[in-house]
């Protein structure tokens, strides 16, 4: 190797490096923002006055926001270039959790919890393209395994950081954390991210995207009013669900019969892409619920305090990181649904 090859391939190295830990910053962010708010729930929950459903809103409103903008990305990535979206999030993101710290009411914080889930849809998809575009394919297992341990730094520190800072600070603080860490992804994304080609012929479906967000938003309606309504003895409820009914089935004809589909249809006759989205939705349904339920069980029927309650959440992290380090290490030497049946 000469010496002009040996420094084109330092050069190389490092520009991934710089790009990995920028983007493993962004998402570092995400992340962080999903755990830590949750132990300063009660704290929230006494401050704005509100009654347990209603300050679970501060949840559902970033989850459902970000579930329905997430698709998008696609879409916006080839339109205005990826790296310009990713810029975009991460100062949308940061912007909106200063203003999530400074909101005096509870309409405020789910108002601004929306908007974050709106700019923070992006940043998980896009930091994971933006890393597989950097490595080689016959590294692409390392890369993800690398940007795995990353972004479960988030679970990890998330609880016990949201439990220090609820503590010896005040709840705002949980927000309050992400602006260092979106100064400095900014500052990486702008330097060592390239940016990619843009298709501006691609169209947008609309109506697509109008039928999937208004039979999400009615479906989480339901679920999150339901208890407190009796369920289907509610008009309310009955409405509610047959909106979303209604509306995901039109979405579904509509995705199989339009020329330029939201969600392209072809993606689901992976066998493969369909089963890991099964599973996927699975550890959804598990590891969120516990996230939302067990910080107000422990601070308002068990009596912990909010630091302890991030200390017994906080060391779940650790196992996921462990298994993502093995599994980055044996990717390619072991057959996935091993990993897969395993876990």
């Amino acid at each position: 190797m000469t010496l002009t090859q040996s420094k084109r391939a330092g050069d190389e190295s490092f520009q991934r490096i710089m790009v990995t830990v920028s983007v493993m910053l962004a998402t570092i962010m995400q992340a962080l923002d999903t755990t830590i708010a949750n132990v300063a729930l009660p704290h929230m929950q006494g401050a704005m006055g509100a009654t347990q459903d209603q300050i679970s809103w501060v949840l559902t409103s970033y989850i459902v926001a970000a579930a329905i903008c997430m698709p998008l990305t696609g879409f916006l990535s080839a339109r205005f270039g990826r790296k310009r979206l990713f810029l975009w999030s991460v100062v949308g993101f940061t912007v909106t959790s200063v203003l999530c710290g400074m909101a005096q009411s509870l309409n405020q914080i789910i108002l601004f919890r929306l908007l974050q889930g709106v700019f923070g849809a992006s940043l998980v998809p896009l930091s994971q393209a933006i890393l597989l575009d950097s490595y080689p394919k016959e590294k692409h297992g390392s890369a993800m395994a690398m940007w795995g341990v990353g972004v479960m730094v988030g679970p990890i520190l998330g609880p016990f950081l949201g439990g220090l800072l609820t503590e010896y600070y005040s709840w705002r603080w949980v927000f309050y954390i992400n602006v260092p860490f979106g100064i400095l992804a900014w500052l990486g994304i702008t330097s060592f991210v390239k940016e990619t080609d843009l298709n501006r012929q691609r169209k947008f479906d609309f109506y697509g995207f109008l039928l999937l967000a208004l039979g999400i938003g009615a479906l989480q309606m339901m679920l999150d009013r339901g208890e407190t309504l009796d369920w289907f003895s509610s008009l309310e409820v009955i409405i509610e669900a047959g909106l979303a009914v209604l509306c995901l089935y039109m979405f579904v004809v509509h995705i199989n019969t339009h020329s330029s589909p939201f969600i392209e249809t072809a993606l689901f006759r992976d066998r493969n892409f369909s089963v890991g989205l099964v599973f996927i939705f699975i550890v959804g349904i598990i590891l969120l619920a516990t996230m939302a339920l067990l910080p107000p069980f422990m601070q308002n029927l068990m009596g912990y305090q909010v630091v302890d309650v991030g200390m017994i959440l906080a060391p779940r992290g650790f196992g996921t990181m462990a298994m993502m380090i093995l599994v980055g290490k044996l990717s390619g030497k072991v057959d996935p649904r091993l990993f897969i049946f395993v876990g």
